[in-house]
């Protein structure tokens, strides 16, 4: 089980390729990707995007991870994520990424090492949450780096 769990998740992550800001901006788009992937994901999913210990929003369904990335990326101009490694963690997989961004004017990308954990429950994604830094990931998942 806990490889389909890894197969489910890598499979809805965006290509590496993919601008996430229009995606996630485009209304087109966005419609488009919940038609192809919504059936993956439980109508209540939740999202927890990084913030300050305490004072997280969870997100709740399509809208909800919308708006979770919606808010991640309004300083972007562009935005992509390469997954590096995906982890069993049981119920969940750890998500390590790059991703890279540049900003409205800049030439140049910035690299930021993410990380997330992905909860699936009845082959569907239940939650998902996002960490700034990489040791947190593995201590949501249950692992030690």
């Amino acid at each position: 089980m806990s490889q389909q769990n890894i197969d489910l998740v890598t499979k809805l992550h965006p290509a590496p390729d993919a601008n996430m800001v229009e995606l996630f901006r485009n209304d087109d788009m966005w419609s488009a990707l919940v038609d192809a992937f919504g059936r993956f994901f439980h109508p209540d999913f939740e999202t927890l995007p990084p913030g300050v210990p305490g004072t997280e929003r969870v997100y709740v369904g399509m809208d909800g991870f919308r708006a979770a990335w919606l808010g991640w990326l309004e300083p972007w101009q562009t935005y992509r994520t390469e997954i590096k490694q995906a982890l069993d963690a049981g119920d969940r997989v750890l998500v390590l990424v790059n991703d890279y961004g540049r900003r409205e004017g800049s030439v140049e990308e910035v690299k930021v090492d993410g990380s997330g954990v992905w909860t699936v429950r009845d082959g569907r994604i239940a939650r998902t949450e996002f960490f700034a830094f990489r040791s947190e990931a593995f201590e949501a998942a249950g692992l030690s780096e």
